[in-house]
């Protein structure tokens, strides 16, 4: 299993309308595809409270190429995510790092 890290560096303000974006519109179009979460964090101490970061798991990257292209294509999503942005951009840049667990870690 690898899992991808994701940090969404939110505009300012605009995280209320990120978290919301999830967890009434992402997570559902994300469980068609397949995608499995492997938790979700904002900043309570840390260089912003305007980020989300949360985890991906993957069996491998070949999945992780097929199944985000084809969420990223969906036509479902695409329109949602224009609607949530008709007020303005929520996301200002995302970074992300694929993370290998070692052989000592509680997360396999």
């Amino acid at each position: 299993m690898i899992y991808e890290m994701r940090v969404y560096h939110c505009v300012p303000g605009r995280l209320p309308a990120l978290l919301k974006r999830f967890e009434t519109i992402t997570l559902a179009i994300w469980q068609r595809h397949g995608i499995r979460q492997a938790g979700f964090w904002t900043v309570l101490v840390g260089e912003s409270n305007q980020d989300l970061v949360y985890l991906l798991a993957w069996e491998s990257m070949a999945e992780r190429e097929r199944v985000w292209t084809g969420f990223m294509n969906d036509p479902e999503w695409i329109a949602k995510r224009a609607e949530t942005e008709r007020d303005g951009q929520i996301v200002a840049s995302i970074t992300n790092s694929f993370l290998q667990p070692t052989s000592f870690s509680a997360v396999r």
